[in-house]
């Protein structure tokens, strides 16, 4: 399967410079799956709510037709993060689009530092979807932070867990290893690039979007400025195989009985 990240830095409220530019580097690629930063399409540092609101989009938006109709060009898969108005609701939505359609849909659920102000926090379970037998997971930067997000995915079933990032703190690239190890999946992390400076604030993104193997392997990683689409081939049926050594084995190892203080009242 050939999967892979687009790394470029969005230019902020320009949706229609940033679709021309996704398509401009995504032409002639080659690809079953392919991973666009988190709020590709708008950019990230909102300076309110009701600016957010300004640009967030329901269904019939130009973002989810340009990536519906971005699927059917190139014959991808294509898996990205953009903002989504319902009501006064704006959520940070990560969309799975395949053959010209929404193929699945998850809202993020953790939302970090000034996003709790803007963003509504995501009301619909973690989802795999399954893309020509093959199982892909959703799930949205700083998710990654809290390692029930990979795990639930990875006890769905999920192969691939595709992660559209804008990271701005220094540790995701480390903490995806672990959490391809732990659970046994490829990851493809795509962050973005550039620097944004607004509400009184400046964000310097860091780059290194990578692809992972299911044995922490980095089987690819940008550097923390390059704008660019890499492209590797996987087999995604490696991750089916959750041995450690002969005799433990990642999910049916786990011992259950002795983890119910996670989800106690007060956790």
């Amino acid at each position: 399967m050939r999967v892979g990240y687009l790394q470029f830095g969005p230019l902020f409220g320009s949706k229609k410079e940033n679709h021309e530019r996704v398509a401009d580097f995504l032409s002639g690629v080659k690809a079953h799956l392919i991973v666009l930063p988190e709020l590709y399409s708008t950019g990230y540092l909102f300076e309110s709510k009701q600016e957010l609101l300004g640009f967030a989009e329901d269904e019939g938006g130009e973002s989810f037709n340009f990536l519906k109709q971005l699927s059917r060009d190139t014959g991808a898969a294509i898996v990205a993060s953009i903002a989504e108005r319902v009501g006064e609701d704006c959520y940070n939505t990560c969309l799975l689009c395949s053959e010209g359609e929404i193929k699945a849909k998850y809202r993020k659920i953790h939302l970090f530092d000034r996003e709790k102000e803007i963003f509504t926090p995501g009301n619909l379970p973690f989802t795999v979807c399954d893309l020509d037998g093959v199982r892909i997971g959703l799930m949205v930067c700083f998710d990654w932070i809290f390692p029930e997000s990979a795990r639930i995915l990875a006890l769905k079933g999920a192969q691939i867990i595709c992660h559209p990032s804008n990271l701005v703190l220094p540790y995701c690239p480390r903490a995806m290893i672990t959490r391809c190890i732990e659970n046994g999946v490829f990851a493809i992390t795509t962050n973005r690039v550039g620097t944004e400076a607004r509400a009184g604030l400046e964000l310097k993104f860091i780059g290194l979007s990578q692809v992972v193997a299911p044995r922490g392997d980095i089987l690819v990683r940008a550097d923390e400025e390059e704008e660019g689409i890499r492209i590797i081939d996987i087999d995604p049926s490696l991750a089916d195989d959750k041995m450690v050594t002969q005799r433990n084995h990642l999910i049916e190892d786990r011992r259950v009985e002795f983890y119910g203080d996670l989800c106690g009242p007060d956790r």
